[in-house]
């Protein structure tokens, strides 16, 4: 083979194609698809790593030639590859954006751009042509110094030198260097010493023996080394209190042998012994009986799996992966939030020990990238994770699981705007697995699929205890306010929390909004401070005394005065800060914990909080929607929402859904143990369907009203969405391309209209928040079937738009069935 077809970095959506290099002799051999490669690109020939597609034969003509090989062994398999394709083509990204999206960040490369010595040239010539340069005689210094090479970030640490780039363009000009770039790994693998043995035990001891009194340090490591045949050196020092020197000075007396052996940085908690799973019950045997089934037959096949809160999903999930294993199959299992992995983790760990492996975005980068080893080495073979999970390196899935499978959070906001269970259906169709999607309030589209047939549906309607579900009360805040009471709680929920106090029982209370207040409002003028960079109010938090923006992150002290006519500022609603500090005064004695993203820090991590919680049983639990799924704490008895409408009257049809939803996941989080559970939803429109459809817990009746109204609307799952999403500095240019995308779409829709395919292009039209971080933002909606036609008109649309130099400075982004 002398031809690599390779994907570039450097290429956009627009001009995104396997491009052809030649392959150098030194590389014939070793060069596979799935490798990365350094290579020349454009008429700069400006340095780009590639990732290898495929080899082929042919003629090589005046094709560039690749320059360096990155990897020493692919890393990706051409599974991985074909999915790399796919996505490109469904998510109307590039296939080497697609790619990375498959790698832990630790296997990234960065390159750096640098100069070195050109061959030939030795020290007296090179100082004689920079004689009359004092800026290059330097850079002459410096490279000599290095050894013949030099980062320009290198150069930028060294205090009293300008911009060296003009004299090195001279200097290459004239042939003293060369320009070059290197491409460095995020992180390298982890290694360290070990010491082993190099002959037999009654040698070796017999050698230090007679130097015991005046060498006692190198007696005690290899007294300590015969015992164990091999150890790590720097166990080895720790454990005999022996300096490092004194282990290399036994490797050169030949007593023992030094070589580096790689380990792993993510330590997993410890497990004990492996225990046994637990007996199902009815319906959760029927329910794996059904599953187990369809696994067995090894073809692709995709299963609802629709339970109540605290009906037992998870159980079944061990039992199947249980099955899997049996198989010599492996097992990944999502997650919608990261602060769900560390009970799933434990819970694993006790059934299946070393072979669980986490991968999530919270991970630091090294240990991420060690579990992403552990998996393709096939050291682990069940993986749990969020949505990046999907993508583990698994040789052979035979089940994937998607618990919450409802939760917008499994769709990527990234360049790459997947979606996790897209994804998981391609590769249970490429492995002949099954797709789980577990969930106690399924979304609309996936229980249509399971009322057509397309998944099979499979039913958990009693509680795994057969307890009853909690009493929900539902509490009228505008009665409140008529009788005077403005706080954030209610009687109804100070009275149940005073009662959860007095019997020792934990309570969860809910508020999606963190900080203290949405916003600070003047009293006098009515002015409210806004972010600059983005079309929001600013959202004031106590704990810093600071007025703060969760779009792009801008910080601003909390004024005295209105800065407008220096009255004084109000604050308009609450957040968890606000709570908490409530909380605290009503209730001085009991300790109240508050989980946010304000609160979760590398050393606060959502585990520790959560083992503090279950451990030191704290009466009260406050948090945003990291505490409103997956939870299961036995003692909580009663779940408080505070603000029941929080996301009723957002700007999407997904609204009514996600609510449902929502107040359904956190009210099951109370009364999982032997004790009776109760919550108390707070709302501001106690007749809303929606809230008194969750306070019963009737999903089947809230599916059924929503499932009709979205037929009539034409909204998923009687049509897909695709949300083209213009972004850029200037609102003029915005709304000028947008209206160029909807006039190239328009003959397209009546061409389709005609056909007899119902076809809609609406907008544009601004996004729910205009401006973020100075880019405005507008978005078009193309209402059409999600077919190989429709995604080749749009991407065509999207090529064009970004291959006219009238929209530099803009981007275009494609979402398919947005969640938000």
């Amino acid at each position: 083979m002398n031809i690599a077809k390779i994907a570039l970095s450097a290429a956009t959506f627009a001009i995104d194609r396997p491009y052809s290099y030649r392959i150098p002799p030194q590389l014939a051999d070793r060069l596979e698809p799935g490798m990365r490669v350094l290579v020349p690109f454009g008429t700069g020939n400006r340095p780009c790593e590639g990732l290898v597609l495929s080899l082929e034969e042919g003629e090589t003509g005046k094709l560039k030639q690749i320059r360096t090989l990155l990897d020493e062994t692919p890393v990706l398999s051409r599974e991985a590859i074909r999915l790399a394709l796919w996505m490109r083509e469904r998510f109307f990204c590039t296939v080497y954006a697609a790619a990375m999206t498959m790698l832990p960040t630790g296997l990234w490369y960065v390159l750096k751009d640098g100069y070195t010595l050109a061959e030939g040239v030795d020290r007296e010539a090179a100082f004689a042509w920079a004689e009359a340069n004092p800026k290059a005689r330097r850079l002459v210094e410096i490279l000599f110094a290095n050894g013949g090479r030099i980062d320009l970030d290198q150069l930028k640490a060294i205090p009293d030198l300008k911009d060296p780039r003009g004299a090195f363009r001279e200097m290459e000009k004239a042939g003293l260097v060369v320009k070059e770039a290197s491409a460095r790994r995020k992180v390298g693998d982890k290694t360290e010493k070990v010491a082993r043995l190099a002959m037999e035990p009654t040698e070796a001891m017999a050698l230090v023996t007679p130097k015991r009194k005046s060498a006692p340090m190198r007696y005690a490591v290899t007294e300590l080394l015969c015992s164990l045949g091999s150890a790590s050196a720097k166990e080895l020092c720790y454990f005999t209190g022996a300096s490092m020197q004194t282990v290399k000075g036994l490797a050169r007396s030949g007593v023992l042998t030094l070589e580096e052996q790689e380990v792993f940085r993510h330590e997993l908690p410890e497990a004990g012994e492996t225990q046994p799973l637990s007996a199902l019950n009815h319906q959760q045997q029927a329910a794996f009986q059904g599953l187990d089934g369809l696994l067995r037959r090894k073809e692709p096949a995709a299963a609802l799996l629709y339970g109540v809160t605290g009906s037992g999903k998870t159980q079944v999930y061990l039992h199947l992966i249980q099955s899997v294993l049996d198989q010599g199959r492996g097992a990944i299992v999502m997650v919608p939030e990261i602060a769900l992995t560390p009970s799933l983790l434990q819970t694993f760990l006790a059934h299946f020990g070393r072979q669980v492996a986490v991968l999530h975005s919270c991970l630091p980068t090294g240990e991420r990238y060690d579990e992403w080893k552990r998996v393709r080495e096939g050291l682990a073979k069940v993986v749990i994770g969020t949505r990046s999970a999907v993508f583990a390196p698994l040789p052979d899935p035979g089940l994937i699981i998607l618990d919450e499978e409802q939760e917008g959070s499994y769709q990527s906001e990234s360049m790459v705007r997947y979606h996790a269970r897209e994804v998981a259906k391609f590769r249970c169709t490429q492995h002949g697995s099954l797709l789980l999607l577990g969930s106690a309030t399924p979304g609309v589209d996936s229980r249509y699929a399971a009322e057509t047939g397309q998944y099979h549906l499979f039913t958990l309607n009693k509680r795994y205890n057969d307890q009853a579900l909690p009493q929900v009360y539902i509490t009228d805040m505008k009665e409140e306010l008529r009788l005077g009471n403005a706080s954030g709680l209610s009687q109804r929920l100070r009275e149940e929390l005073e009662e959860n106090l007095r019997r020792g029982e934990q309570s969860i209370l809910f508020l999606n909004r963190r900080g203290n207040s949405r916003m600070a409002v003047c009293g006098d003028c009515g002015e409210v401070p806004t972010c600059p960079r983005c079309s929001v109010h600013l959202t004031y938090h106590s704990a810093n005394g600071r007025l703060m923006c969760h779009y792009c992150g801008h910080s601003e002290a909390l004024p005295d005065l209105c800065p407008k006519c220096y009255g004084r500022l109000r604050f308009v609603g609450m957040g968890t800060q606000k709570l908490q500090e409530e909380l605290q005064a009503r209730y001085p004695e009991a300790e109240v914990m508050r989980m946010d993203a304000d609160t979760i820090s590398a050393t606060q991590s959502h585990e520790v909080l959560l083992d503090r919680f279950r451990k030191k049983r704290i009466p009260i639990l406050l948090g945003t929607q990291m505490v409103a799924k997956g939870l299961d704490f036995p003692n909580v008895t009663l779940v408080g929402v505070v603000d029941a409408d929080l996301s009723l009257y957002a700007d999407s049809y997904r609204a009514a859904e996600r609510t449902f939803s929502l107040l359904t996941q956190v009210v099951g989080r109370a009364g999982r143990g032997e004790k009776p559970g109760r919550a108390v939803l707070q709302t501001w429109t106690p007749d809303n369907d929606v809230i008194r459809l969750a306070a019963r817990q009737d999903y089947d009746a809230f599916y059924e009203g929503e499932r009709e109204m979205r037929r009539m609307l034409r909204f998923p799952p009687f049509t897909d969405l695709f949300r083209i999403t213009v972004s850029g500095p200037e609102e003029n240019q915005v709304l000028r391309l947008c209206a160029v995308l909807r006039r190239s779409l328009e003959p397209w829709m009546w061409e389709r209209r005609v056909g007899g395919q119902e076809t809609e292009v609406l907008g544009p039209a601004p996004a729910g928040v205009l401006k973020v971080n100075n880019r405005y933002r507008y978005c078009i909606i193309v209402k059409s079937r999600n077919d190989k036609d429709t995604r080749a008109i749009l991407a065509q649309v999207i090529r064009m738009a970004q291959q006219d130099k009238v929209n530099r400075g803009l981007s275009v982004l494609m979402d398919v069935n947005p969640m938000d």
